[in-house]
């Protein structure tokens, strides 16, 4: 049996507390009063962004996700789409950071990974990469962290595939080198994060922001908050003194 070495965390609603509907009225509210001086239609922003979101959930490998997106994105909005790509990077770093404000924070995200890197085990972001680097960076911020504290963080940029895709998390363990039975997947969704359990990775269930679509019994998963997320890694990854 192999030592579990990894712990890969979700960010939204896991590291980062949020209600994610709040979360998605702030996003939605701040890039199309950004994108509307431009000719950006609010609604049409908002279904462009969603059905470009779509086509990153349902990529097959083919493309990265970024290219999904785009490629969705510009058959509404046409190839001139293409030109505005600064403008969306310039509303991720000038003005996303108001979004924040729809977010909770916790210090036990960073005293937990703080915990863990003082252990010597090695920490992966497991976000759904349907945002660029630039928002991913900007959350991992909002909760306290920053992009030195992870190994590796997906994005649209470096992902082809999203959530619950079996194939994304074996992306992470082929560029970590890693077998799932090295594993511990921390996640607040029971669809998208517990799945990784499928590929034999332990998983734990951080109930705060719990999102649990399908009504699974959610006794089958180690869970609770943060405290028992401590207790449980405590466990698993005990310090020298306590060996």
């Amino acid at each position: 049996m192999k030592k579990i070495t990894t712990v890969l965390f979700d960010l939204d609603g896991t590291l980062l507390p949020m209600d994610q509907d709040i979360f998605i009225k702030a996003y939605f509210g701040g890039i199309c009063k950004r994108l509307a001086p431009i000719g950006y239609d609010p609604q049409r922003l908002v279904e462009g962004i969603w059905a470009g979101t779509a086509a990153m959930v349902k990529n097959d490998g083919g493309c990265l996700n970024e290219a999904a997106f785009w490629s969705c994105f510009t058959e509404m909005f046409g190839k001139k789409a293409l030109d505005d790509i600064p403008m969306f990077d310039d509303y991720y770093r000038e003005d996303f950071d108001k979004v924040s404000a729809s977010c909770g924070y916790t210090p036990a995200a960073k005293e937990t990974v703080d915990l863990l890197k003082s252990r010597g085990i090695r920490i992966a972001l497991a976000t759904n990469p349907i945002f660029p680097a630039i928002a991913t960076e900007k959350r991992m911020h909002w909760a306290g962290l920053s992009p030195t504290d992870f190994e590796l963080y997906t994005t649209y940029e470096n992902s082809r595939y999203c959530k619950p895709n079996l194939h994304y998390y074996e992306d992470i363990l082929q560029q970590m080198k890693l077998s799932p039975e090295q594993c511990l997947m921390v996640g607040n969704d029971v669809g998208e994060d517990m799945i990784a359990e499928v590929l034999g990775m332990k998983v734990f269930l951080l109930t705060g922001c719990m999102i649990n679509k399908q009504n699974v019994d959610i006794s089958r998963y180690p869970h609770g908050d943060f405290a028992a997320l401590k207790s449980y890694l405590c466990q698993l990854f005990p310090a020298e003194s306590e060996v």
